[in-house]
């Protein structure tokens, strides 16, 4: 579904990542760990065009990044779901409102189907009796759920989290990591980026770290088995 082979990604003409190599398919669930300014959400937005990549060969649901015309990437966004970590809902009108927007800005008509379709969303992330309320009506787990419903509205190949747990507390953040594997599970390749590690052990999946211009697999280092590494902890902590 993403296939990234020697591709650099800059940001304001500052190379920001290097010979990056990928592939991505469907089902996985996949971590982009690293510090700040390493190259996490930057890596994001070429997936989805908001940089370009100039280099290398990039491949994202068969639409070649390096070459896209930008008339060609709403096709492209159609088929992932986008989620920020702050939200970024609508605030002058009701959930449903949100999720209708959305329906009608890709095309949807038939009032009844965008109906039945917000429906459905809601009650996948447990959200089917909020549909009525405004965002500052919701905690921020709560708008969160909403996030994840309007990125999945459209039934997306792809869904990108930037940090989607960023401002949540503890144990609704595990909540919204786990709708997430649900929904991964149904065939959806998800790409998330975090700085929560504690993560990456209680919800396990393909684990990639930004660190020195260079992006490099880390799965093995967050088996359960690996949990007490001391090397690990103190890489992260000091």
């Amino acid at each position: 579904m993403i296939t990234y082979k020697d591709v650099e990604v800059r940001q304001q003409e500052l190379g920001v990542l290097e010979h990056v190599d990928l592939e991505l398919g469907k089902g996985e669930f996949v971590y982009l760990i690293g510090k700040v300014g390493s190259g996490k959400t930057s890596l994001l937005k070429t997936f989805y065009g908001e940089l370009e990549v100039t280099d290398g060969e990039a491949l994202v649901l068969g639409h070649d990044m390096s070459h896209i015309k930008r008339k060609h990437i709403p096709q492209l966004r159609r088929k992932l779901g986008i989620i920020f970590q702050d939200f970024q809902l609508l605030t002058d009108r009701t959930v449903n409102s949100n999720l209708e927007f959305v329906l009608r800005a890709t095309g949807w008509k038939n009032k009844a189907d965008m109906a039945d379709r917000i429906a459905e969303v809601l009650k996948l992330v447990g959200m089917e009796r909020k549909g009525y309320k405004l965002p500052n009506e919701l905690s921020g787990g709560e708008q969160q759920r909403i996030a994840i419903a309007r990125a999945v509205l459209n039934a997306p190949q792809v869904i990108l989290a930037d940090e989607p747990t960023g401002n949540l507390d503890v144990e609704t953040g595990n909540a919204i990591v786990q709708l997430l594997h649900d929904i991964c599970r149904s065939g959806t390749l998800v790409i998330m980026t975090t700085h929560n590690l504690r993560l990456l052990r209680d919800f396990p999946g393909k684990v990639f770290r930004c660190e020195n211009h260079q992006l490099t697999e880390a799965t093995d280092e967050f088996k359960p088995a690996a949990e007490e590494s001391h090397d690990i902890k103190d890489y992260y902590l000091n």
